[in-house]
C-alpha cells in the first residue's frame, strides 16, 4: 500500500505565491481616491471647516452676548444727543489711569475719540454677530476693554468691581478659537475647502 506523500508539492492553486502572482493588481483609482480624502481631511484641518465640537457650542452664547452688547454700546452713543461732546468731560474727570499717555491721546481730539470707539465697538459687534473675520473682531472688542479698562475703570479699588476687565476676559476665547458654528467663517471656509477638493479631483484625472 502505498504511503500519503506527507510533503506535497502544492499546486498553483495551493500555493501563495503563485496565486499572488495571478492576482490582477489593484486598480490606481482606489489609491487616486484614498489620496484625494486625505488631502480633504487635510484641507478641512487647516481651514477650519472640520464639523464643530461641543467647544464650538459653548462658544456661541458668549459670541451672541458680546456681539449684541457692543452693537448695543456703539448705537446708544451715536444716538444720543449729546455724544461726543460729553467724552471730554468724562476723560477729564478719570483719575490714576495705568496708561496716562492713552487719556493724553484722546484728549487731543475727544470727539474723534470718541466717534471711533462708537464705530469701533459697532463695527466689533456685528462682525462677532455674523462671525465674519471673527478672531480680527474680538481682537478689537478685546483692545477696546484693555483701553478702557487701563483708563476709564482702573482707579477703581477692588478689580472685579471693573466691568471693562470682564469684557477682556471674555473675548480672549473668541480671539484663540473664532467662529466655527452659525458664522460667514465657516461658511467660507467650506466652500473654499471645496474648490480646493474640486481642483485636486480634476487634476488626478489629467
Amino acid at each position: 500500500m502505498a504511503l500519503p506523500n506527507r510533503n506535497p508539492n502544492p499546486g498553483p492553486d495551493r500555493n501563495p505565491r503563485a496565486r499572488a502572482s495571478r492576482e490582477p493588481e489593484p486598480h490606481d483609482g482606489g489609491g487616486r481616491h484614498a489620496a484625494r480624502a486625505t488631502r480633504g481631511t487635510q484641507a478641512a484641518r487647516s481651514t477650519g471647516s472640520a464639523p464643530p465640537g461641543l467647544a464650538d457650542v459653548a462658544l456661541l452664547p458668549l459670541r451672541l452676548f458680546l456681539g449684541v452688547t457692543f452693537c448695543y454700546a456703539g448705537l446708544d452713543k451715536l444716538t444720543d444727543p449729546a455724544f461726543p461732546g460729553l467724552m471730554e468731560g468724562l476723560l477729564n474727570s478719570v483719575q490714576g489711569a495705568a496708561a496716562p499717555w492713552l487719556l493724553d491721546l484722546a484728549l487731543t481730539n475727544p470727539d474723534a475719540f470718541g466717534y471711533s470707539i462708537a464705530f469701533g465697538e459697532l463695527a466689533v459687534g456685528l462682525g462677532t454677530l455674523a462671525g465674519l473675520l471673527t478672531r480680527l473682531a474680538a481682537l478689537g472688542g478685546a483692545l477696546i476693554s484693555l483701553s478702557f479698562w487701563l483708563t476709564i475703570s482702573w482707579n477703581i479699588d477692588t478689580y472685579y468691581y471693573s466691568q471693562d476687565l470682564p469684557y477682556l476676559m471674555a473675548w480672549i476665547p473668541l480671539v484663540i478659537a473664532g467662529a466655527r458654528l452659525y458664522s460667514l467663517d465657516a461658511l467660507l471656509a467650506t466652500r473654499r475647502t471645496r474648490r480646493r477638493e474640486a481642483a485636486a479631483g480634476t487634476a488626478d484625472t489629467d
